[in-house]
């Protein structure tokens, strides 16, 4: 059976009985049907431990982190612990192109998964909704008169949908670029904010362009925050469901790690601390991008720290990562596996370099053979890192019990997490903290225009914040072909923007595409409605 016809043979309980696993009382929820809702619970006091599933470099073949995420979820139920997931939710866009869905896959799987992957309860279209007013009221207040005098606009529309015809078209008055809903300002400030009255406050500081003097404008000039935030006031609140075996997760926000910073929101990943004893959250791509970005950005504004890292591979992209095209993938290779575990290896180093502590876990496919597995564990053993195998796809929660366990036991250690950079080090110091610690650049080339914006921003007291890097999410350098483990390069940066009212500064490395388009075979083809039922979904 494929994913969809999996999930639908699910028995699902009501959401509410759910809840009440957590605690939550049917008049805190905010019913979708019977198998989902919003929680309008009152965030309580974080008690949890907080486990960060992350991954090693993407390749085009996928490592299954939500995957191991989920049935991680599920085997701490298994071994009888409170425990909630608490996940991203999947960009629309991606589903109808390539990529597919993004609620785990086989028996280890969040449901209902047609809803999550599409419309949900509509908290994306009330993010576009709310970035589209605000684009809609700077060209109102240029039409009447232009009091700001705002000469040149730096907000720009969404969509969540895959168009490279949007990436730029023409309005009466300049021309007008298209980013994909999770690549915009809103969902980070979204994900980001800590209350209702804190997301107002980011609106409102979104920087919308500037004067003729060149000075910043802001959402609030147009005192159009009010109404931003109250299209946001029920997209707020997290979403519940569960997984195909009744464990309690909380989805809810989805930025892109390669563009903006890959996490969830910090409202839900609250909620999950005050309810459970044990938190399941995981970061976009790979660790260089969704780990680093959950520790210094995330981490850094909602006061929290992981007390593990899980960090999943898989043998078919270490062997991509040591040469193997991906049709060779599955043959027998151990030369390739054997240098695919630079990545591993890197990624492992690094996220020590936070002071938490870190497991390894295999994500199995049938392919797999004792001795590759074997090599992968020897690996480990050197890096003085826990291995695991997880076999959720095909076993569910049972299949990642050993990595359930190897969790509990870490997060009994003593965690002694630390930034990888602080708030009063430059903008230029943080730029090249990541990129020499984490991506092992040998130098970075900042171009004078850029420094000049540099110097802009920390004139103006944006200087403090984390910054955001944008790159490809293929290689831990800024060119895609580079897999591995490569070091001694030049990352070049292209540009930087300050993102106000998320509170941190995007540093762009490279060509990087804030609006994807289809395929050339998009998933859409594939996809109907059939005697009352999706099918095709993925």
């Amino acid at each position: 059976m494929n994913d969809i016809e999996i999930a639908k043979k699910c028995i699902k309980k009501d959401i509410r009985e759910v809840a009440k696993t957590l605690g939550i009382k049917d008049s805190e929820l905010l019913l979708y049907g019977n198998d989902k809702a919003k929680v309008v619970k009152k965030i309580g006091n974080s008690k949890a431990k907080l486990i960060l599933v992350t991954a090693i470099s993407p390749t085009p073949l996928g490592e299954g982190k939500t995957t191991v995420s989920i049935g991680l979820a599920d085997a701490l139920k298994r071994i009888n612990k409170k425990v909630v997931a608490v996940l991203r939710e999947p960009s629309m866009g991606p589903v109808f192109g390539i990529k597919g869905g993004a609620t785990g896959g086989g028996y280890s799987q969040v449901v209902p998964m047609e809803d999550i992957n599409l419309h949900f309860t509509g908290d994306f279209h009330a993010i576009t909704s709310a970035n589209n007013l605000l684009c809609s009221a700077i060209d109102n207040h240029i039409y009447f008169g232009n009091q700001l005098d705002i000469q040149n606009v730096s907000f720009h529309r969404c969509l969540d949908v895959n168009d490279r015809a949007l990436r730029e078209v023409n309005l009466k008055t300049r021309k007008e670029e298209f980013s994909i809903t999770a690549a915009s300002q809103i969902m980070a400030i979204f994900c980001l904010a800590t209350s209702i009255e804190d997301l107002k406050r980011r609106l409102g500081n979104i920087i919308i362009g500037t004067n003729s003097k060149g000075e910043f404008i802001y959402a609030r000039n147009l005192h159009v925050e009010g109404s931003l935030v109250t299209l946001l006031k029920d997209a707020f609140y997290p979403n519940l469901v569960q997984t195909l075996e009744s464990t309690p997760v909380l989805i809810h926000g989805g930025p892109f790690a390669n563009i903006a910073h890959g996490c969830n929101s910090i409202v839900a990943t609250k909620t999950g601390l005050s309810l459970a004893d044990y938190v399941v959250t995981e970061a976009g791509f790979g660790a260089d991008l969704g780990a680093e970005k959950f520790l210094d950005i995330k981490c850094r504004k909602a006061g929290i720290e992981p007390n593990a890292i899980v960090i999943v591979a898989t043998i078919k992209a270490l062997k991509y990562h040591g040469g193997v095209s991906k049709d060779d993938v599955f043959l027998q290779n151990d030369e390739a596996l054997l240098k695919g575990l630079d990545n591993l290896k890197r990624h492992v180093l690094n996220l020590k370099k936070y002071g938490v502590p870190v497991i390894v876990c295999l994500n199995k496919f049938h392919t797999d053979t004792e001795e590759e597995i074997k090599i992968v564990e020897k690996e480990c053993n050197m890096l003085e890192t826990p291995f695991s195998l997880s076999t959720a796809y095909v076993d569910g929660g049972e299949g990642a019990i050993d990595l359930a366990n190897k969790v509990v036991e870490a997060c009994d250690k003593e965690s002694k997490f630390q930034f990888l950079y602080q708030d009063e080090e430059s903008i230029i110091e943080k730029i090249n903290k990541v990129a020499k610690e984490i991506y092992h650049a040998g130098s970075v080339n900042i171009r004078e225009e850029v420094r000049q914006k540099i110097d802009s921003f920390e004139k103006n007291g944006f200087g403090k914040y984390p910054i955001c890097i944008a790159k490809t999410q293929y290689s831990f350098s800024d060119n895609p072909k580079l897999v591995g483990a490569p070091v001694d390069f030049t990352i070049e940066v292209k540009n930087v923007e300050v993102f106000n009212g998320a509170e941190f500064i995007t540093v762009y490395l490279g060509d990087i595409m804030v609006m994807p388009g289809l395929s050339k075979k998009p998933s859409y083809e594939k996809i109907d409605f059939i005697d009352n039922e999706v099918v095709g979904l993925s």
